[in-house]
């Protein structure tokens, strides 16, 4: 593993710190459900190790598939991966979406009895302002990556209010068309009754009637 290699994988260690992980078996896949806004960017990094770090030589080919489907289960990301990494993608539709991860190694079947565990880190409209600045010595040029930033965050913080705001729309429009049709059900219910009552009257006036008891 070359140098470039193993700064990520150690940047990939800092980043899968504090996040998420579980167990995958052979041909096991196992999905995560995230509420993704509209026109979001959703940076994902992980890292697949055995569970037991002696049996690493055992699994030199260890590989994901990471398949990513939206609200309409269409297929927004499909691609096959090494032992850690980073996936993107930007959500087109808003809703939940659908993150599988799958072990796609060669050799994982010969050590069927190995767990391994998947590190796994989803951040949603993540922007990076570090990398560029730690690599120039312009303030000006920093202080511009730390507004556009700031602006971003801002940006994505409007779109989760804008889709907080119709998911509670399309709410409030199912509770009017429920209790629009508990009050036609109620008011045909009523209307049955009266008729009813109406027609048991006048038959009972007829008989009344008939038998001259009236």
């Amino acid at each position: 593993m070359g140098l470039q290699g193993t700064g990520f994988l150690l940047q990939c260690y800092l980043m899968l710190a504090a996040a998420m992980f579980f167990h995958l078996g052979e041909q096991e896949e196992k999905c995560i459900i995230e509420e993704i806004p509209e026109d979001t960017l959703v940076t994902g990094f992980f890292l697949l190790e055995p569970w037991d770090m002696n049996a690493l030589s055992k699994l030199p080919q260890l590989g994901l598939t990471v398949t990513v489907k939206d609200s309409n289960s269409e297929i927004v990301l499909s691609k096959r991966y090494g032992k850690f990494g980073k996936f993107t993608f930007t959500a087109h539709t808003s809703g939940q979406h659908l993150l599988c991860f799958k072990t796609n190694s060669t050799s994982f079947s010969v050590f069927a009895r190995e767990r391994l565990k998947l590190h796994l880190d989803v951040q949603m409209g993540e922007f990076t302002v570090g990398h560029n600045t730690d690599r120039t010595k312009d303030s000006m040029e920093a202080l511009e990556n730390s507004l556009r930033h700031l602006t971003e965050q801002m940006i994505h913080i409007t779109r989760q209010q804008e889709f907080q705001r119709e998911k509670e729309e399309v709410f409030r429009q199912i509770s009017e068309n429920t209790n629009s049709k508990v009050l036609w059900w109620a008011t045909v219910q009523t209307s049955i009754l009266l008729v009813v009552g109406f027609w048991q009257m006048k038959r009972l006036k007829d008989f009344f009637i008939e038998k001259k008891l009236v």
